[in-house]
């Protein structure tokens, strides 16, 4: 007798799990950004350059390399002390002024002060002979007289960035009777020591300062770009990296076009003024020794006794913190004051975390001070 074995019952059909919310949801915004990372790729690549510095001013003043900006008030009421601002001689001072929200200018008119600029152009062959000299006794002085008569008032208070902060300590120290009022350095190098990357740059034992200059006595500005690449060899690929990363965020793209026009359009130097730099400042530290003649006077920091503010930044890889605070020894001033910022050498001054950190302690510095 056969007997009938039950038959298994068929195995249940897996069950598909669901796919997670929270990862379709982040897939579903990586291939959307990686959409417009490639439309606004190409957009990127076709547009022209950004649009920088639109914050109305005048030319009070042309001579050479150098233009000095007055802008145009944008409050009722005035401090009576204006403000001179001095750039580096390797950067044009737009980046004072990148855009309306981004600029500092803006800011300290609607502050209610009076704004004056020092801006350089590419030195021409027949200026290859500018020195230390010629920007601190004679550029910076004839740009405080004119400030001087175009306001109508006799103080002056300058504002330098880094080595145009070198050039106002210089004319400081030259010009201890004014008429300056206040002196403020954003990262402003003085014992030029302790600015490591350059020095391993500039190092006299393999660096021949001579060999820099051109046939016409100009320093391209390819070769001040070159050294600054050297001193971080990997930005330029990581600034790519993080500006493919968020191409689609337009307020990031609109930022990166700004600061790498500025930081594109590099200036060259004249000459002698670039060996002077690099023979005095970087190899002899003159400054900080207190041995640098200009124009056959001694440049004494402690004979600067105005209220002095000194802004450095907290990860400045161009002029660290040892480089910059000595200054606060140096000088004679009872009024003085260092602050450190969050930021970086460029981004202390112009972008968001200048927005919100460097300008407003400025304003409120300079507001005590200018009345």
């Amino acid at each position: 007798m056969s007997t009938t074995r039950p038959t298994a019952k068929a195995a249940a059909a897996p069950q598909s799990a669901s796919p997670d919310a929270d990862w379709v949801a982040r897939a579903r915004d990586e291939i959307d950004r990686a959409v417009q990372r490639s439309i606004k790729g190409v957009n990127y690549l076709g547009a022209g350059a950004a649009t920088v510095g639109t914050t109305p001013k005048d030319v009070i003043h042309k001579q050479g390399t150098l233009s000095l900006y007055h802008y145009r008030p944008q409050a009722d009421e005035i401090y009576r002390v204006p403000l001179l601002l001095v750039m580096a001689t390797t950067n044009k001072a737009y980046i004072f002024d990148l855009a309306p929200g981004q600029s500092l200018v803006e800011h300290l008119l609607k502050c209610g002060y009076d704004v004056y600029v020092m801006d350089w152009s590419p030195p021409r062959p027949e200026e290859a002979g500018l020195r230390l000299e010629d920007y601190t006794q004679r550029f910076i002085p004839d740009c405080v007289r004119r400030v001087q008569e175009d306001s109508g008032v006799d103080d002056v208070s300058i504002v330098g960035y880094c080595m145009g902060g070198v050039l106002s300590l210089i004319y400081a120290a030259l010009h201890a009777d004014g008429p300056m009022r206040n002196l403020v350095c954003f990262t402003t190098p003085v014992d030029f020591s302790k600015m490591a990357l350059f020095q391993a740059w500039s190092d006299r034992r393999h660096f021949d300062a001579d060999r820099m200059v051109g046939a016409d006595g100009i320093v391209s500005a390819q070769l001040i770009t070159g050294g600054f690449d050297a001193l971080r060899p990997t930005g330029r690929v990581t600034g790519t990296l993080r500006l493919w990363d968020n191409l689609w965020n337009d307020e990031y793209v609109r930022q990166y076009r700004m600061m790498d026009r500025w930081g594109t359009e590099t200036l060259p130097l004249a000459g002698t003024y670039f060996k002077q730099t690099v023979q005095l400042l970087m190899w002899d530290n003159a400054l900080f020794q207190g041995t640098l003649k200009v124009g056959g006077q001694r440049v004494d920091l402690g004979r600067i006794r105005v209220p002095l503010l000194s802004v450095v930044a907290e990860h400045d890889h161009i002029v660290p913190y040892d480089c910059a605070h000595p200054l606060m020894d140096k000088v004679a001033s009872t009024d003085k004051e260092e602050v450190m910022l969050k930021g970086g050498h460029v981004s202390l001054v112009a972008g968001p975390n200048a927005v919100k950190r460097m300008w407003p302690k400025l304003d409120q510095w300079l507001g005590e001070r200018s009345v």
